[in-house]
């Protein structure tokens, strides 16, 4: 039977924490490129974060990325975002820094547009202060910090304060790698990036719980019958068919609205939204499976509980093994018994001569 076969029908047994060093090795090869891409590259953060001025207009002339460039020169603007949107082209997006002059505004806006060959007063114009972008910072910190002490409370009230250390690192797991890859593809962070991210974090905490709740429930019932060890391997592989199953239903339609929808059709307002949820859904499937519970294996097994487990010989089978068969006798031919059979008819009398 072929591995996907077993997969689906819950009949695998993969060693999941046998082969923890493999998952861990490479948990922390993404880590060390995602830490390092922040701390060099850091994140570029958006408009509605740092401030800034937004321009949009439409691209009537068919202008390209260095000629909209060309025009903001005299504006000292050269290190404005400009990208060209709808599709193929068909709009134009310039995020430069705050213009605080109304007046400079306005020939900004004019330059541009008369590059697009549009009409200024058609263009759209977005000003963001830098005390509401820290404030939106502000906001989105806050509003991490109070779901992950929420998310570490619950799950140290409904199981114990490992599984919630475990959770928890790999929630951190799976924030770093979305962090990385925004930093390594130099996407805009956007408040709806902040929202995915929200977003997939519940999504991971809910495939961790998932695998958490069969550990529990395997290890009432061994019974102080099987190492902690055999009880997280059989519990993982039993959820492991559920948790591929709900990532690819997530990522199916995620990755049409970042494939398809934003590279394709030219929706690049959904670019960062769908970027954050790819990235956060498949990481956290791999953190919940390759992490957080070989992780808790890990720190677990040291206790003086499961040491004695380990150590104890296997258990003995209670029941006794059925009772042989006995062999059957081959029939044999008896004498007919006496009296038996039918009983032979008196011979007729012949009639006499008078």
């Amino acid at each position: 039977m072929s591995v996907l076969a077993r997969l689906y029908r819950n009949e695998t047994s993969f060693d999941f924490v046998g082969r923890k060093r493999i998952g861990f090795t490479i948990s922390t090869i993404l880590l060390v490129l995602s830490v390092g891409s922040l701390l060099v590259r850091g994140l570029n953060l958006g408009v509605d974060f740092e401030g800034g001025t937004v321009i949009e207009v439409t691209n009537e002339s068919g202008a390209s990325v260095a000629d909209v460039r060309d025009a903001l020169r005299p504006f000292d603007l050269e290190t404005a975002t400009v990208q060209l949107t709808s599709g193929g082209g068909d709009g134009i997006r310039v995020e430069a820094e705050i213009i605080e002059d109304p007046v400079e505004e306005e020939a900004v806006v004019a330059a541009v547009a008369a590059v697009a060959g549009a009409d200024a007063n058609d263009a759209s114009v977005t000003a963001v202060g830098p005390a509401f972008g820290r404030e939106i910072t502000e906001s989105a910190v806050r509003a991490l910090v109070i779901f992950l002490i929420v998310v570490a409370l619950f799950i140290a009230w409904r199981f114990e304060w490992k599984m919630a250390l475990a959770g928890l690192t790999a929630l951190f797991h799976d924030l770093l790698l979305t962090g990385g890859v925004y930093s390594l593809t130099a996407f805009e962070v956007t408040p709806s990036t902040v929202i995915a991210i929200l977003t997939i974090l519940g999504y991971s905490l809910y495939d961790t719980v998932v695998v958490f709740d069969k550990i529990v429930e395997t290890v009432q019932i061994s019974e102080g019958r099987r190492s902690l060890t055999q009880i997280i391997n059989d519990s993982m592989n039993t959820v492991l068919m559920r948790s591929l199953n709900t990532s690819l239903t997530s990522l199916l339609p995620v990755g049409s609205l970042l494939f398809v929808g934003s590279y394709l059709l030219g929706a690049t307002t959904l670019r960062e939204f769908a970027l954050a949820l790819f990235v956060g859904v498949a990481a956290g499937t791999y953190s919940s499976i390759f992490v957080a519970a070989p992780l808790l294996a890990t720190w677990k097994t040291g206790e003086p509980e499961w040491q004695e487990v380990e150590a104890a010989p296997a258990p003995k089978l209670d029941r006794a093994p059925p009772p042989k068969e006995p062999k059957k006798k081959k029939p044999t031919a008896r004498p007919p018994a006496a009296g038996g059979g039918p009983k032979p008819r008196p011979p007729k009398k012949g009639r006499g001569r008078r």
